[in-house]
């Protein structure tokens, strides 16, 4: 185990929620993990859509208000350090990972993260390609074997399949032995039938025709009418949504097959997704890619240009 700290790293944060004119990219001082905590060299981190909605405050109710709050989640790096109780990792390990939902941090030099969000980065893998794994990976792995429960000769329908979940939760599925569907810009539909999807229809589709063939309606983007995919799904099928509101979460509190998703840092989980991408059966898009001291720059600009579908966005670290 070690706990030595270096005293002074460089990160993106805020100090209050707003657009992006709230970033800084600043001199913290990282602390020294505690228990059952690794304190992460950070080589590369991915962006998620979920960042923005956190720095904008839409989940201030979860995040709190202890500010400067680091931006970004998803990293991949070296441990620096070791707190006390750590078993699986030791400074030295390649790993990839999530940072706590409150505290946040990853496009950064050093990232303090939970051990139980942290796995080892398979050998094969790039820390850029294992940055943009950990939420959208488990987010779509949760979705597929924890909410639904899915087994091999099982079919899911995924809306919005070419986004980062999406994509995961296609690749996921097909190394498991489900069939694959799912919605997409209809200019992308190729795209979509080379990752397995068959059918492949528009975002604004008549569902009458796919009645009832389904055991799993994954919505990505969170604008599926509840009344298309009740009549997508199967006696016993789910629903589950990753875009939640209150009315969602209401709704999902009721008997039924709807049910919202906020993926958890669970090991196996993250493992399971990690082993995958180290075999060469789930790779995500880079669309972009910008040094950690320009960071403040391009996310600001990729927030007002850039369009969807262009793959993810990777902050490096030297």
């Amino acid at each position: 185990m070690s706990t030595t700290t270096p005293a002074a790293a460089k990160r993106v944060q805020y100090h209050r929620y707003g657009g992006p004119d709230v970033l800084r990219f600043e001199d913290f001082e990282p602390p020294a993990p505690g228990p059952g905590e690794v304190l992460v060299r950070v080589r590369a981190a991915g962006a998620n859509p979920m960042d923005r909605k956190i720095r904008e405050g839409e989940m201030k109710m979860i995040t709190g208000r202890d500010f400067p709050m680091g931006v970004g989640y998803d990293f991949a790096g070296v441990v620096a350090a070791a707190g006390p109780g750590v078993t699986r990792l030791a400074a030295g390990d390649e790993v990839l990972g999530g940072a706590p939902l409150k505290r946040g941090g990853a496009f950064a030099e050093l990232v303090l993260a939970e051990e139980t969000g942290v796995v080892r980065k398979p050998a094969g893998l790039s820390f850029e390609d294992a940055a943009v794994l950990p939420t959208v990976g488990l987010t779509a792995y949760q979705a597929l074997f924890t909410k639904a429960r899915l087994r091999p000769g099982q079919a899911v329908f995924v809306h919005g399949c070419l986004g980062g979940v999406g994509r995961a939760a296609l690749q996921l599925a097909a190394v498991h032995g489900i069939s694959l569907a799912g919605s997409c810009r209809p200019t992308a539909a190729d795209e979509a039938r080379a990752l397995g999807a068959d059918p492949v229809v528009g975002f604004t589709f008549d569902p009458a025709p796919l009645r009832g063939r389904f055991d799993l309606v994954l919505d990505t983007a969170g604008t599926l009418p509840y009344k298309a995919a009740r009549t997508l799904i199967r006696p016993g099928g789910r629903i589950v949504d990753i875009n939640p509101t209150p009315a969602k979460f209401a709704r999902g509190a009721l008997p039924g097959p709807y049910q919202v998703l906020i993926a958890k840092a669970v090991t196996e989980d993250l493992d399971a997704v990690a082993r995958a991408a180290g075999e060469g059966a789930l790779r995500l898009p880079i669309g972009g890619r910008v040094a950690l001291p320009e960071a403040v720059a391009a996310l600001t600009a990729r927030e007002r240009d850039t369009p969807p579908g262009s793959g993810k966005f990777v902050v490096t670290v030297e």
